[in-house]
């Protein structure tokens, strides 16, 4: 869509004159997404605030599924009392998507700059902004919102994450020559008692500081389109376990702390399952960073994700050694492999 096209959709879709939004009273901004390939504008329009345009990367098929999930899933958490940015317009012809301009700090700067324990304070208002975001966004979700898959399960868990791992990072990346039949044998069982968390939550999915924007002292969370229904630890396994921010262990067990005293005051969870729960699904997670930022690296050609790889790959091996002996022996023996490789190359 050329620029004028865009800027004229954009008018009509919030009501305004044609005539108004042309020529140098409007400018549009370029914005570089992270891994999307979603088309995202910064629009200054006249006397109005800054907006945020998203346009799909083509106008069928997914990319049209995304941006109406991203509409419908947006105002539903709006209506929830999440802290996301405001769904001013939709239009289904285009997949275009008008929203509210949360600025440009994020989370992930303000840890760069400062480092994490300056940003604790953020992380505990963030947690909280979980607990709230998962329960309260549950009650009347419609899984016909979703673009994907309408809940987090074992099949996703196999296709989308450890085998996304293996596929993507292990043998594309990597090249590497290993038993594929323990470890897929080891990743089915991982699996499949990870999958007996409750999963009637709302699941965000890509919870990490680059998907937290910040205005002043408080927290907006942005990228929800891929939301479904899952289970709790999930998204606080991506927060805490973000390579991008490497929030050290005894900040992680901390925010662990505050995440369960918030919960408890919305529903009475066991706080052993929870951690049980837990340490599978950071497993899970950690498995589908490193299988996303192998893709984006070695496929999209985008080298600021292979830097994460490392520290990816040394988290996932500390999860493992918390687990029982001999129970994912295959695949700790796979991923030592793999962080000798990636020492190898750098």
């Amino acid at each position: 869509m050329e620029q004028a096209a865009l800027v004229a959709n954009i008018a009509r879709l919030l009501g305004k004159s044609a005539s108004a939004w042309t020529g140098v009273q409007v400018q549009v901004t370029d914005l570089v997404p992270d891994g999307s390939s979603r088309r995202f504008f910064r629009v200054h329009g006249p006397g109005a605030e800054a907006l945020i345009a998203v346009l799909p990367p083509e106008q069928s098929g997914p990319g049209m599924d995304e941006a109406a999930a991203f509409a419908h899933i947006g105002r539903h958490l709006r209506r929830s009392g999440v802290p996301v940015p405001v769904i001013h317009a939709h239009d289904p012809d285009t997949g275009l998507v008008l929203c509210e301009d949360l600025g440009t700090r994020r989370l992930f700067e303000q840890v760069a700059e400062y480092g994490p324990e300056q940003s604790q304070a953020l992380y505990e208002q963030t947690v909280r902004c979980l607990v709230g975001m998962q329960i309260r966004a549950a009650d009347g979700f419609d899984p016909s919102w979703c673009w994907d898959t309408p809940r987090y399960d074992r099949r996703l868990m196999e296709e989308r994450e450890s085998g996304y791992f293996l596929q993507a990072c292990c043998t594309d990346l990597l090249g590497l020559t290993f038993d594929r039949a323990a470890v897929i044998a080891e990743c089915s069982l991982l699996a499949a008692e990870a999958a007996r968390a409750p999963a009637r939550f709302f699941l965000h999915r890509d919870f990490q500081c680059r998907n937290i924007m910040l205005q002043g002292d408080s927290v907006g969370f942005i990228d929800f389109q891929g939301g479904r229904l899952g289970p709790l630890a999930y998204d606080l396994a991506s927060l805490l376990l973000d390579p991008y921010a490497a929030l050290p262990r005894t900040m992680q067990q901390h925010l662990i702390g505050v995440y369960l005293e918030a919960l408890q005051k919305e529903i009475p969870y066991d706080a052993d399952q929870f951690y049980r729960e837990y340490l599978l699904l950071a497993l899970q997670r950690n498995l589908q960073i490193l299988g996303a930022f192998a893709f984006l690296s070695h496929r999209r050609a985008k080298p600021f994700f292979a830097r994460f790889l490392q520290p990816g790959l040394a988290s996932l091996a500390a999860l493992l050694a918390q687990c029982a002996t001999g129970r994912f022996t295959a695949l700790a023996e796979l991923t030592e492999q793999c962080c000798r490789e990636i020492e190898r190359r750098s």
